[in-house]
């Protein structure tokens, strides 16, 4: 019951979906072209052996068991299922921070559904999500999806934002005498202890990792992006306390100071990393920080109708200088990641980033591998996606065309297999 309960679910979204498959369940996908990320390569007529939901072979010699399930993708170019390491599936996306006050948990819950279906079918069977406005709503939807609920990514969360009062990601610019509930506000911290104790609550109610606003933010009313919003002690405590967790710490920063107060703490990533200095760069190089830079959403913030007038005063120069650093940080060898701030442009649109990151400094290849190898490698689990290899999870992407020299083929992605279940295409 649970599954045909499960299977209703799936087809009443409209999701293409074959049988749950078990354990016993045999598929071969057949590519014509197949992009090994591992090696930088481009294969021809290679297959895929899958078990349940695990890759059991790859290679050009595979044999194909009697009673399997081929999946012909002989035309198609064949990839790993794309990651995206700045996500905000589970909140409304409106360019207005304050409309999440208009709504219940619940209507926020349910408005977020689609965006996680349009997130799966756009390629993405993965993604980190980097913060919601009401606390815990992620935790929630990643069980969803994990339970079969809702379709939708592999998700990692960061249960809320940790922020000072009034600071970036926060719920701001209401009336002074206006008390916002405890989940609205859950992850504000003015002090090294008070940055520990949120780590710790935030761990124990199913965060992933942690988010932390080192500097201020475009999109905050009240913000100002060029602001220092926690000391570097403040940043130390969250790093250590997360340590002690197994959790990563990802650092919103935009101001040189900040980036470079957060990297010396010891964050797994900088997000946006807008304003990042030479020395910010040699200092993710030298320690190995990833830079999540998310250079593609510089249009929507400006042409939206809705984007409040302060929002855009704070983006003022903000883009181009971003997409000039990002190119800079390519040039010196930096670890990159693939992060799109998605939520700020439409959900499923996340792969129109891959030609910006060619445009401004990355080979097709250096940006597929920023959204497989390099994003699996930052979020902790190459063991698990990133790549398709024997004994990771069945996460498969197919194109038409070869998105190693036209990487803008990734944006219409016509096959979507995770977890060896196909959600799109034959």
């Amino acid at each position: 019951m649970k599954t045909l309960f499960a299977a209703f679910c799936l087809c009443a979204v409209g999701v293409a979906v074959a049988a749950v498959p078990d354990t016993e369940t045999v598929t071969v996908v057949r590519a014509g072209k197949f992009v090994d990320v591992l090696a930088g390569r481009v294969l021809s007529d290679q297959t895929i052996l899958i078990r349940g939901k695990t890759i059991e072979a790859v290679g050009s010699t595979v044999a194909i068991p009697s009673g399997a399930t081929v999946i012909d993708l002989s035309e198609m170019t064949v990839l790993p299922g794309l990651i995206d390491c700045h996500t905000h599936v589970a909140d409304i996306g409106s360019a207005e921070p304050i409309d999440v006050l208009k709504m219940s948990a619940v209507e926020l819950a349910y408005a977020a559904i689609p965006n996680a279906r349009a997130t799966l079918l756009a390629g993405f069977t993965t993604v980190r999500d980097v913060g919601v406005y009401r606390a815990f709503n992620d935790v929630a939807m990643k069980n969803a999806i994990a339970n079969g609920v809702i379709p939708g990514p592999r998700m990692y969360v960061a249960g809320a934002y940790v922020t000072i009062s009034e600071g970036a990601g926060g719920m701001t610019g209401l009336a002074p005498d206006i008390v916002l509930p405890r989940d609205l506000r859950f992850g504000e911290a003015n002090s090294p202890w008070e940055v520990r104790q949120r780590v710790r609550e935030l761990a124990h109610r199913g965060a992933d990792h942690i988010k932390i606003l080192a500097t201020g933010a475009v999109l905050t009313h009240g913000s100002n992006p060029k602001s220092i919003e926690f000391t570097p002690e403040e940043l130390q405590a969250a790093v250590s306390e997360a340590a002690n967790f197994g959790m990563r710490v990802e650092a919103h920063a935009h101001d040189p100071v900040g980036i470079k107060n957060a990297i010396r703490a010891g964050v797994a990533s900088i997000e946006h990393a807008t304003l990042i200095d030479d020395e910010g760069i040699q200092l993710a190089k030298q320690h190995g920080t990833y830079l999540d830079m998310d250079i593609y959403d510089e249009e929507c913030i400006q042409s939206s109708p809705d984007t409040p007038k302060d929002f855009l005063e704070h983006d003022q120069a903000l883009g181009l200088a971003q997409r000039e650093n990002f190119r800079k940080a390519v040039k010196a060898g930096v670890k990159m990641s693939y992060g799109t701030d998605a939520g700020i442009c439409p959900h499923g649109e996340n792969a129109k980033q891959f030609a910006m990151m060619v445009k401004w400094g990355m080979t097709p290849m250096q940006a597929i591998q920023s959204a497989t190898v390099n994003a699996a490698d930052l979020i902790g689990h190459s063991e698990l996606f990133g790549s398709v290899t024997a004994g990771k999870s069945a996460d498969i992407i197919a194109v038409k065309g070869d998105p190693t020299t036209d990487v803008s083929v990734l944006e219409h992605v016509g096959f979507v297999m995770k977890e060896g279940r196909v959600y799109k295409g034959p």
